[in-house]
């Protein structure tokens, strides 16, 4: 016997709900995506960025703990005089080819620091001598360079690991600001060098939460009409099944009946009169 979960009407049922299901899964999964999507800052045009940088002292105090978050990547101005005399190399290799980022401090008028990156020289190379007297600098804040979980190596005189604050204030007798600053191409102090590139955009997830209510929105719909789909199935067999026991019985009692009745003859003929 053919199931009754296979007839034209039911068929029509499944395909609909299978509709329904893709459907949901769909804008579940494109509403947990939009719940999710990274909130980029963009930096269209790196020149404008520069020209609203803000005094660093205004962000930050010297030995006060920068927040990357926060802080990093912002476009800021100092005035001060370089220490050429505290130059130091940082190993990088750029492009494939072995170098270094010249690193030194630019002292303000309170003797504070702030470590400036001119830019990258090839390995061997001298790098110019930087502007004289008081300069006004303005660049990119970076967070100091973290180690990567790996044990620093010793270096050569004159040379740093990488530029991190906590190396730095060995190397240097200046109160420092936490980070360092890298300067645009076309700085004085720039020039001669490879300037390293303008900051990435900072990236960070922030919870749509309209978008994440629609998707708990959509799952429970979709897990709605599963459900449906699976009690409106039980009750179409629960209703074949109660037929079939209801039919049953008569079906006995017809069997019965002709039993009864003997051979020739049906349920329900009379026996004729005697003598008619």
């Amino acid at each position: 016997m053919r199931s009754p979960l296979l007839r034209p009407r039911w068929l029509g049922i499944h395909l609909g709900i299978l509709l329904v299901a893709a459907v949901c899964v769909a804008g579940t999964a494109w509403q947990f995506v939009r719940a999710f999507e990274p909130d980029r800052e963009v930096i269209t045009n790196p020149v404008e960025d520069l020209a609203g940088a803000v005094p660093l002292d205004g962000l930050l105090e010297p030995g006060e703990y920068m927040h990357p978050e926060t802080f990093a990547n912002t476009a800021v101005t100092v005035t001060g005089r370089y220490s050429p005399e505290e130059t130091l190399l940082v190993p990088r290799t750029e492009d494939g080819a072995r170098g270094h980022d010249v690193i030194l401090p630019l002292v303000t008028d309170d003797g504070a620091a702030v470590t400036v990156d001119r830019g990258w020289i090839p390995e061997g190379a001298a790098a110019p001598e930087v502007p004289g007297g008081e300069v006004t600098v303005t660049g990119w804040l970076l967070p100091p360079v973290s180690d990567g979980g790996f044990t620093p190596v010793a270096t050569e005189d004159g040379t740093v690991e990488r530029i991190a604050t906590s190396l730095l204030v060995n190397e240097w007798d200046h109160p420092l600001y936490e980070g360092y600053v890298i300067l645009p191409e076309g700085d004085p102090a720039a020039e001669g060098l490879t300037p390293v590139p303008p900051p990435e955009p900072p990236t960070g997830f922030t919870v749509n939460w309209r978008s994440l209510s629609y998707t708990f929105q959509w799952a429970m719909f979709g897990v709605s009409a599963l459900v449906f789909w699976v009690l409106l199935m039980r009750r179409e067999l629960a209703d074949a099944r109660a037929s079939g026991d209801t039919k049953a019985p008569s079906e006995a009692e017809g069997a019965r009946s002709e039993e009864a009745a003997g051979p020739g003859e049906r349920p329900g003929d009379q026996p004729a009169a005697a003598g008619s």
